[in-house]
């Protein structure tokens, strides 16, 4: 039996580029490795949810790793709980939180300059989980750069609106949205006294916790350097208990070093190798994302080597490529393409070329709107024939054999 490996750059599909001769940064750069692997196999494209919805990573994730998100999803709070390895019961309330910078009402960075260092992030937080004061206990954890985590412990319901505005939710799954940047109170979706209560605790933290930033040394401290101050907690995705997917039936090895894959995987059954990522000692951003990629390449190759004859599967998700879409960045993203073309598919296509090999992305970040779009994925697939197609990227894609699918249907293909 042939085994599989699952590769998954974050946002990597992306629109035509003025700064990149109208390509995207898939067309322009040099990647022989991946081309490679088209030209031997068969291409098409994926839209990971449905058309016209621009997804989440965790509802895209699930999608991809064959589960409906609409039939599994409970909201990625308790997810991104459960990977940072905080214990939650069913009814804690469960969010996803985002350091931010506001200016009056509106939001004008949603990842604090995504300057913000760990030990900074580390400041804020100890602040305020010393000084906020809510009805119910709580935790407030910070993960990596702007991201975190709130859990209040008790029994709430998670039917509440996010108070990021970049969000919008719809039932337990949150869209992407770019219609407005001002800040919302958080609200609840229906007329229970639970409901209103939880929306209540989370304006109370976030009024609370913007008081205390404010005034924080360490925002001050960014103030004087000409850097965004991380002033606000964005909220968003609520969720009250952990999903239960049906666990996978070969055996598969995740790859990883970012918490929300981690914690679907290891609810999907899958054995994890988790690389931690680096701590950010400096504001230098993109020399510690090269470095934290080069890292998890070198790791990802050190991990595959080490366990290939105990598992059938690998799933593999590098989340680098994602932020310079974030950050409107197109050059950065094409040099991260030829990294992973250089440290990854070289190896693959060098040392597993009787395997299938599966090479797609979660959603598009186009580096010219900054936000996840609704433009569908590009999919490769290598191992099982081949259909012409020369090159991998949005536009080859479009053209392949494989065609149209949808996330949720795509491991079907290798039952």
């Amino acid at each position: 039996m042939k085994k599989l490996f699952l590769v998954v750059l974050d946002g990597i599909a992306d629109r035509p580029n003025p700064f990149l001769y109208n390509k995207t940064p898939l067309e322009i750069a040099f990647k022989p490795n991946l081309d490679w692997l088209a030209a031997h196999g068969k291409s098409g494209y994926m839209f990971t949810l449905k058309e016209n919805i621009a997804p989440e990573s965790d509802s895209a994730v699930f999608s991809i790793l064959g589960y409906d998100p609409y039939k599994y999803s409970t909201g990625r709070g308790p997810l991104e709980a459960y990977g940072s390895g905080i214990k939650i019961e069913e009814g804690d309330l469960c969010l996803r939180t985002n350091f931010a910078t506001i200016k009056g009402s509106e939001v004008i960075d949603r990842r604090a300059g995504r300057t913000l260092t760990t030990e900074e992030a580390r400041l804020l937080a100890e602040s305020i989980n010393k000084k906020v004061k809510l009805s119910h206990k709580f935790i407030f954890k910070p993960t990596l750069q702007h991201r975190g985590v709130l859990v209040v412990r008790g029994s709430f319901s998670d039917n509440i609106s996010n108070t990021d505005p970049g969000y919008e939710k719809f039932g337990s799954i949150s869209r992407v949205t770019i219609s407005s940047n001002k800040l919302k109170d958080s609200e609840p979706l229906d007329d229970d006294e639970t409901s209103e209560l939880s929306s209540h605790i989370v304006n109370s933290f976030v009024s609370q916790s913007m008081k205390i930033l404010k005034e924080h040394p360490v925002n001050k401290k960014r103030i004087r350097e000409g850097k965004l101050p991380a002033n606000i907690i964005l909220t968003r995705d609520a969720g009250i208990k952990l999903p239960e997917l049906p666990k996978k039936g070969k055996k598969w090895l995740a790859i990883l070093n970012m918490l929300l894959e981690t914690a679907i995987s290891k609810l999907a059954g899958m054995d994890v190798s988790l690389n931690q990522y680096p701590p950010m000692k400096t504001n230098s951003v993109y020399e510690h994302l090269y470095n934290a990629l080069k890292t998890q390449l070198k790791f990802i190759q050190e991990q595959v080597i080490k366990n290939y004859k105990k598992y059938d599967c690998f799933y593999i998700h590098i989340k680098e490529t994602d932020i310079p879409g974030h950050d409107g960045l197109p050059i950065h993203k094409k040099k991260m393409i030829e990294m992973i073309d250089e440290l990854l598919f070289a190896f693959l296509r060098k040392e597993f070329k009787d395997s299938i090999i599966v090479v797609t992305a979660d959603h598009s970040t186009p580096c010219t709107l900054k936000v996840h779009s609704d433009d569908p994925v590009p999919l490769l697939v290598y191992g099982k024939g081949k259909d012409g197609i020369k090159s991998f990227n949005e536009k080859t894609c479009r053209k392949g054999r494989i065609g149209k699918i949808y996330g949720k249907d795509m491991l079907n293909m290798f039952k």
